[in-house]
């Protein structure tokens, strides 16, 4: 593990690769090697093995997209705290987005980036843990921005480019989104995390609004309320009160 003390911020150093198989297997395999510490961000022009949520790949056209990972020393966090980070990590990518893309950018539980009904990008938190001890976060972002079309199977996808108009220098923009998530984390390390849920619900995709959801073989019309601390969504059901991540999944009506 890298010796160094000092502490950088978020996008220090910022590492081009015109392609790699995967942004966070690469900043994992330099944070094991001791090249990479706090602050150490991969950006990357193509992926020729992007990973997503729960296994799945994430496909996405090259040189059109922001595909990036962070190394975070999360050592003053406990691993209950796991939530908060994703929930600040979502937070800091939703404050990039609508800063661009307007008011309807909203965190669609955990940490999907929707714009309006539509998928804008994802969130993607790979942990080193020694014991009981939580020391690294690989925090790996892929957000849709220069893309003009998408594959049929996409069906729900979105660009920041189809909501401006606008095209975008790809690196300017994976540091300005670097800068939001070393303010978020800033705030997030000196306050304790206080606020954080609550903002993250005041953005949170469907709220107050009725789902349909998919528990195995059980289909399960929800009223999205909130999120708690430990990452739970909570629901008004006839049956059911709260979801465990990847224990439902959503089904577009």
């Amino acid at each position: 593990m890298p010796t160094d003390t000092t502490i950088n911020t978020i996008g220090q150093p910022f590492v081009q690769l015109k392609t790699v198989q995967s942004t966070n297997t690469y900043a994992m395999l330099m944070l094991q090697q001791g090249i990479a510490g706090h602050g150490y961000t991969v950006f990357a022009h193509q992926q020729t093995a992007g990973k997503g949520q729960r296994g799945k790949a994430w496909d996405t056209e090259a040189q059109s997209n922001i595909l990036l990972s962070s190394v975070l020393d999360v050592s003053f966090l406990t691993l209950q705290q796991q939530f908060m980070l994703s929930a600040m990590v979502a937070l800091a990518v939703h404050d990039f987005f609508s800063a661009h893309a307007g008011d309807a950018t909203r965190i669609k539980w955990p940490n999907d980036i929707y714009w309006q009904n539509r998928k804008a990008g994802g969130i993607l938190i790979e942990n080193v843990v020694r014991g009981s001890r939580w020391n690294w976060a690989i925090v790996g972002i892929g957000l849709n921005i220069n893309q003009a079309s998408f594959p049929e199977h996409l069906t729900r996808a979105v660009s920041l480019r189809q909501v401006t108009g606008q095209q975008f220098d790809l690196p300017t923009l994976a540091m300005e989104l670097c800068a939001c998530l070393e303010k978020h984390f800033k705030a997030f390390k000196e306050h304790g995390g206080i606020g954080i849920i609550d903002s993250y619900n005041a953005h949170l995709f469907k709220r107050n609004e009725e789902v349909l959801l998919k528990k195995g073989d059980e289909l399960l019309p929800c009223v999205i309320n909130a999120v708690d601390q430990e990452g739970q969504l909570l629901v008004s059901n006839d049956r059911y009160s709260h979801f465990r991540f990847g224990e439902v999944e959503w089904l577009f009506r």
